[in-house]
């Protein structure tokens, strides 16, 4: 295996190591791309980052298998197989009551941006808004706006990314601030001693419609972190939050603390440090949670059991803040692995869902409840199957208005994934049943992030491939 071998299928998992190295995410998919992509796109691909090795034959499976169905060239054999998933799909699905799915926005790749590996939010005049890997005017992603039109959505590029100082490769989308402005994060780009750049922490400034970037962090690859691809959170003070998943003083990521100024610059503080040991390594790709002033997320692998853990960040009034495991996840068949985000019910248990272990080690959903001691009670409500049931989560789940929570996997279905829903019965069971599954070109493909609803009960969100172009797909879902 050549030290120079470039991963084929991009997702955001952690990074692998291969003849010594560590390599970045991974790269694009086997399938025919745009030749123009330049040289200096390839190299960013392939860097020197931190890896957890229990993770990385499961990996490099995954990657191996994901190169056949990315690819647009399926042979017959496979076509046949996806045959017989469809109609296992149809016959499984019968007795469902029906839910709609349909893509509203595909990127047709170049300026348009392709790649959406992005989670969606939504302003209070429905607008979405999100983020596109690659493409743009520079080939180094875009966010993007999409605004409904009647039955249509009308597609904006807010900005296109260069690869350079700006940040390149920004991943699972924007927050929204009460202004209407968006902060995010890019794996590549800006400075530091990584190749390709460390990566960066961005604003975007919304005025009269007129949007201005401004790089707000980048980070160095020494005790800041580096690659930050997770999403943004914001607090009541305009202070924002983030994990870098590489990077800091141990090399396994940090947590950080972005203060604005009233001159509008910013300083970074690093608020905990992963170490690998009982705190975790590796904050995952989701998005933190702010409730009652304390920060909830998961980290995707150490812990006790070195399967991850779940966290909570409380505030002292020295201004520091104190790191607190609330759950190690314990693998098969336990769940283990958590690479997206959480979610809280109203009476605060969290909900959350791993990408591999379960009891059939292809992921599972798991509920946290909080005990009055403090402590926290972990169950996992349902483990995914793989066929045509779906495997492999990456997503945070959602609520709708009766209580069953919805979310996504990137594999499974008919081979590019799956949209789910467990509904909670009476004696506290939750059972599962698949609400679509993703076909591939014109529908979306490989789901690699959960969903935001637009408070009328239907919800959106991103597959990475799929839709007319198979450069990314924007889609509705109705229960």
């Amino acid at each position: 295996m050549s030290d120079t071998l470039i991963f084929r299928q991009r997702k955001f998992l952690t990074p692998i190591l291969c003849d010594g190295k560590y390599y970045k995410y991974g790269s694009r998919d086997e399938s025919p791309r745009k030749d123009e992509r330049s040289e200096m796109q390839k190299k960013s691909l392939i860097t020197t980052r931190y890896d957890h090795l229990n993770l990385y034959f499961q990996t490099q499976q995954d990657f191996r298998r994901k190169r056949l169905i990315g690819s647009r060239r399926l042979s017959p054999a496979i076509g046949g197989v996806l045959a017989a998933f469809a109609i296992m799909a149809m016959l499984a699905s019968g007795a469902r009551a029906a839910s709609t799915t349909n893509v509203i926005y595909s990127f047709a790749g170049d300026a348009d941006g392709e790649y959406t590996d992005t989670d969606l939010v939504i302003d209070s005049a429905g607008n979405l808004y999100g983020t596109s890997v690659l493409g743009g005017n520079f080939g180094g992603g875009t966010v993007f706006q999409l605004t409904p039109s009647g039955d249509s959505w009308i597609h904006t590029v807010l900005y296109s990314f260069s690869g350079g100082a700006d940040g390149g490769e920004p991943y699972k989308g924007v927050t929204l601030d009460t202004e209407g402005n968006l902060y995010g994060t890019a794996v590549t780009g800006g400075a530091g001693s990584c190749e390709g750049g460390c990566g960066v922490a961005y604003k975007l400034t919304n005025s009269g419609g007129a949007w201005t970037q401004t790089v707000i962090h980048s980070f160095t690859g020494g005790d800041d972190g580096s690659g930050p691809g997770a999403g943004l959170t914001i607090d009541k003070r305009g202070n924002i939050y983030g994990m870098a998943p590489t990077g800091g003083a141990n090399g396994l990521g940090v947590i950080y603390q972005l203060h604005p100024d009233q001159s509008g610059n910013w300083t970074l503080k690093v608020i905990h440090t992963f170490t690998g040991g009982t705190d975790g390594a590796t904050g995952s790709a989701g998005r933190m949670l702010l409730r009652g002033g304390h920060l909830y997320g998961a980290a995707t692998a150490g812990g006790a059991n070195g399967k991850g853990t779940a966290f909570e960040l409380t505030p002292t009034p020295s201004g520091e803040w104190d790191f607190k495991t609330i759950y190690s996840f314990k693998g098969q068949p336990d769940a283990g692995s958590p690479y997206g985000g959480l979610t809280f019910d109203a009476a605060g248990n969290l909900y959350g869902t791993t990408y591999y272990d379960g009891a059939h080690n292809l992921g599972a959903v798991y509920e946290l409840a909080p005990r009055p001691t403090g402590e926290w009670k972990e169950r996992v409500l349902y483990s995914f199957k793989g066929g045509t049931d779906g495997a492999n989560s990456i997503s945070n789940l959602v609520f709708d208005a009766a209580g069953n929570l919805y979310g996504t996997t990137s594999e499974g279905g008919l081979g590019s994934g799956t949209i789910f829903e467990l509904t909670p019965g009476p004696t506290g069971k939750w059972t599962e049943s698949v609400a679509h599954r993703f076909e591939g070109p014109p529908d979306g493909a490989f789901a690699y992030n959960g969903m935001v609803g637009d408070g009328a009960g239907n919800f959106y969100g991103a597959t990475v491939h799929g839709g007319s172009d198979d450069e990314g797909a924007i889609y509705k879902f109705t229960p």
